[in-house]
């Protein structure tokens, strides 16, 4: 996985909704004791009417910049703020930057807040091919720094808990001191071919038990690192129950692992489901696959 510099990059427009987005980018930077890049992507051309078409791109990029380079150095005067301007489409952007620090941050909507985009377009492109993990902030849903107990939520399966995700999980936890609820859903019960003796139901507890078993035996190593983790195995719609969950957590950590195993060319279908719906940030990471590491090695 990239992102060796420990940096955090926030793609900006001229908006005031990203102000909590590049707050959560800014505590971050923090929290890493790394540089924040605020990033500003100029299309060109400019759009018909625009105020800023008498300006070149980097005096337009510096004016939006600014406000946000303020914020930060009034609320995080420890975080090195590096203005990151550029020419071009904004997804593209992040993704090259993506390669070079250790997280991503943007907004839902547009997302980075980019309004000549559709909804969530660049959030969904730069979460699916990311070469670092991406925290996206849905507006209304930033991390809430004042809750008692502060709780952190990643989603896995069985049978092979990604490291990745975890070890994103584990550092999330420790960094707001918070507990981590690790959570496996169980579909609902189904039916399943037994040839001439007709449908069977699946027995959905002897799963359940054998998937949590499976599960400690997996996690042992991040509980010895942080002990305030616990295990969840429920049963339900994978996407729903993670949703649900969040309404009480400041953070949901989720793989973009698809089942097609194609180099994440789209992200997995739980993941995106809980990236448009969660009430907290959702962190999307990277994973590899053994099909991955196999194209890799070709």
């Amino acid at each position: 996985m990239s992102g060796v510099s420990g940096g955090v990059v926030v793609g900006v427009v001229d908006a005031e909704e990203l102000v909590p987005v590049v707050r959560a980018a800014a505590w971050e930077a923090l929290a890493r004791g790394g540089a924040l890049r605020l990033l500003h992507a100029v299309e060109w051309p400019l759009p018909p009417g625009a105020e800023e078409a008498g300006m070149d791109h980097v005096q337009r990029a510096e004016r939006v910049i600014a406000p946000f380079a303020d914020l930060v150095a009034k609320e995080f005067p420890q975080v090195r703020v590096v203005p990151d301007i550029v020419s071009g489409s904004p997804a593209p952007a992040l993704l090259r930057r993506s390669h070079e620090v250790a997280l991503v941050v943007v907004g839902h909507r547009g997302s980075g807040g980019f309004p000549r985009l559709p909804l969530g377009s660049v959030a969904l492109q730069v979460a699916t091919h990311a070469g670092c993990p991406v925290l996206v902030i849905r507006r209304g849903a930033e991390p809430d720094s004042g809750r008692e107990h502060p709780r952190v939520v990643a989603a896995v399966e069985a049978g092979g808990v990604p490291a990745e995700v975890m070890d994103f999980a584990v550092a999330a936890a420790v960094r707001r001191e918070a507990d981590l609820d690790v959570i496996h859903a169980l579909a609902p019960p189904t039916l399943t071919s037994a040839g001439i003796t007709g449908p069977v139901l699946t027995d959905e507890k002897a799963l359940g038990e054998s998937a949590a078993q499976e599960l400690e035996r997996e996690l042992a190593a991040y509980r010895e690192r942080w002990p305030r983790l616990r295990l969840r195995v429920q049963e339900g719609r994978p996407a729903s129950v993670l949703v649900e969950a969040s309404r009480t957590a400041e953070l949901l950590v989720a793989g973009s692992r698809g089942r097609s195993g194609l180099k994440r060319l789209m992200l997995g279908s739980v993941s995106g489901e809980v990236l448009h719906h969660a009430h907290c940030p959702v962190a999307v990471i990277p994973c590899a696959t053994q099909d991955e590491d196999h194209l890799d090695a070709i």
